[in-house]
């Protein structure tokens, strides 16, 4: 007996832990995981096809065979007759899978522009800090080549530098050596 009420309260404490920890339950369906880039990618195809003229051709055709099939064909074999509300149902039911798959893939391409304004953005910062340096090194080395000595210097003072040895050397000349 006393085994009994220990397995019933152990029991009750299991439940009472399984009820107050988040998480826990168990499901009756299957967690369904979806690769979010995979169906982004469809949702942009699915997108991309329906902006086309293509799809509005197609569709444009469809739903003339649609209406003349079930105004023309005799009464046994028309499927959706005049007030024509299986296809109001359908193009509803696509219009309601469109919507959502057209947002997701408006919401991928907003998220693709603003990672590309921003790597923009960086660019444009390096590019001017670049600018900006290079403006700098152009300044000091107009600033550097101010104070370097010009050709006409050079010659100037080897000129002067000769005269100078040409001098001593003839007051060597002329003056008594012993």
């Amino acid at each position: 007996m006393a085994d009994r009420d220990e397995d019933r309260a152990r029991r009750e404490r299991i439940a009472r832990d399984r009820l107050n920890t988040p998480g826990t339950q168990r499901r009756r369906l299957p967690r369904l995981r979806l690769d979010s880039d995979a169906f982004g990618q469809f949702a942009e195809g699915f997108a991309r096809f329906m902006g086309t003229p293509q799809f509005l051709l197609w569709m444009t055709v469809i739903i003339i065979i649609w209406i003349l099939w079930n105004t023309l064909a005799p009464e046994p074999l028309r499927v959706d007759p005049f007030p024509f509300i299986f296809l109001t149902l359908l193009l509803s039911l696509q219009a309601s899978y469109a919507a959502p798959l057209i947002l997701l893939a408006q919401n991928r391409q907003e998220a693709r522009d603003r990672i590309a304004v921003e790597a923009d953005r960086r660019q444009a910062a390096q590019s001017r800090a670049d600018m900006d340096f290079l403006a700098r090194e152009i300044a000091s080395v107009r600033m550097n080549v101010g104070e370097l000595a010009t050709r006409e210097f050079i010659r100037r003072e080897l000129r002067d530098a000769l005269a100078e040895e040409r001098a001593e050397a003839e007051a060597e000349r002329g003056s008594p050596t012993a």
